[in-house]
């Protein structure tokens, strides 16, 4: 999304477009409210949902581009979805088209710029740079600490920051609020600790919505009776999903238990604050 973003405003200051923004939507339509598609006159960016409707939205902002002296003023479109458009979405939805140059750069980077949920990755192995690689399209800042040197890419994605702490969970104290947190360091001890610091925030707090911890049943039995000696009740462990990911996925190779772990976390959010 970010990505987009940045490739759409890096055109813009070479050539004018239009953007297309999904403005109104009521029931069931392809892209939700805020999607948007940048139309430059041989190049797109973003997408508000393909098919027809995309199709006729890139051929108004064609003409539109295509007349130069087409006065740069707003408009707007209410579509139906139905057969006679072979999109049977069911719903309605409102476009609204706005011509826009180089000189709206800085008030478009502010507009669309995404909101992005807060999450703290703990572990930077195999599987910790799978997650960042899955999450580096979607609306995620990511925090991602570790308490070795030289474990993170050196391509990092710009919405990842770095962090190297020694001990590992002196960082869970300086956590955004709202974070989600996935622990996966290279030790069972550092994650035993870890955990313990976002149960004690979760207790002082209560602003951790999602702990997840890499493992098995069995890894949690065992922590569940060394958190419980720690002075963690029943119900404070009930805080922590482990194992982490979609049921049914068993495969262990990184990829897959990113894809897994990154579902996971998207269906998360999508329910909102907990």
């Amino acid at each position: 999304m970010a990505h987009s973003l940045n490739a759409f405003l890096a055109q813009l200051h070479r050539e004018p477009a239009v953007l297309v923004m999904v403005q109104h939507t009521q029931g069931s339509v392809p892209r939700e409210e805020g999607a948007w598609m940048a139309v430059f006159a041989h190049a797109t960016v973003g997408t508000i949902g393909g098919g027809h409707l995309e199709w006729d939205a890139l051929r108004q902002a064609r003409k539109h581009l295509a007349e130069a002296s087409s006065a740069r003023v707003p408009w707007t479109q209410r579509t139906v979805l139905g057969p006679r458009l072979g999109q049977c979405c069911g719903g309605a939805l409102e476009l609204r088209f706005e011509p826009v140059g180089a000189a709206d750069a800085d008030r478009l980077r502010e507009q669309l710029q995404p909101r992005l949920a807060a999450l703290a990755l703990f572990g930077g192995g195999h599987v910790g740079h799978a997650i960042v690689k899955a999450l580096a399209p979607l609306p995620f800042a990511v925090h991602w600490v570790d308490s070795r040197d030289d474990v993170f890419a050196p391509d990092t994605p710009p919405q990842v920051s770095t962090e190297h702490s020694d001990p590992v969970h002196a960082a869970v104290r300086h956590l955004a609020p709202g974070s989600r947190v996935l622990v996966m360091s290279f030790s069972h001890a550092e994650d035993l600790d870890v955990v313990a610091a976002c149960l004690q925030r979760q207790r002082e707090r209560g602003d951790l919505p999602f702990v997840g911890l890499i493992g098995s049943r069995t890894k949690w039995a065992t922590f569940g009776h060394r958190l419980q000696a720690r002075g963690f009740t029943q119900a404070e462990l009930a805080h922590v999903t482990c194992p982490i990911g979609l049921p049914g996925i068993t495969d262990k190779a990184p990829a897959v238990i990113a894809a897994s772990v990154v579902a996971q976390l998207l269906l998360h959010t999508a329910a909102g604050p907990v």
